[in-house]
């Protein structure tokens, strides 16, 4: 009977302690600035010429493709590989690739995947707001995100 009022007295102590964290205010901090100057860095740095699209999302078309485009609401297979700007990898798939909903992904997927066409391959250069913003496990908060995309298929 004691080490159960124990508990409950415990539990309660803790859900007030996390009662009164909540209430912090947790802004999502605008890292938009910041992905500009990152992102043309690293184009720079590289030599490579990108566009940019009216949502702050870079982008390099090597090949276009020639099979179908996808639209924002498309079911696509894609090959890729996920990096930061200092080379360092984070997430890739396998060459048949992992197939998804373009509305189940990141915004700069969604947006990025339909420039191109089937068997198109390209880079997607993601600022934050168009990622994961505030962070995730494995990618630190206002991070910009490279992938080497290659559209498979659409489905």
């Amino acid at each position: 009977m004691k080490s159960t009022l124990l508990a409950l007295i415990s539990l309660l102590f803790v859900s007030c302690l996390s009662d009164t964290n909540s209430n912090i205010d947790t802004q999502p901090v605008d890292y938009r600035a910041q992905n500009e100057k990152e992102i043309t860095d690293y184009i720079a740095k590289n030599k490579l010429i990108a566009k940019q699209s009216q949502t702050g999302l870079y982008y390099i078309i090597d090949e276009p493709g020639t099979g179908k485009q996808p639209s924002t609401t498309s079911d696509v297979r894609v090959a890729y590989k996920g990096y930061f700007t200092n080379g360092n990898i984070f997430d890739q798939s396998d060459a048949s690739g992992i197939s998804f909903n373009l509305q189940q992904v990141i915004k700069g997927w969604t947006e990025g995947i339909t420039y191109f066409k089937e068997g198109g391959s390209g880079v997607l250069l993601v600022p934050a707001h168009l990622a994961y913003g505030n962070g995730r496990p494995g990618i630190p908060a206002g991070s910009v995100l490279i992938f080497d995309i290659k559209l498979l298929t659409v489905n």
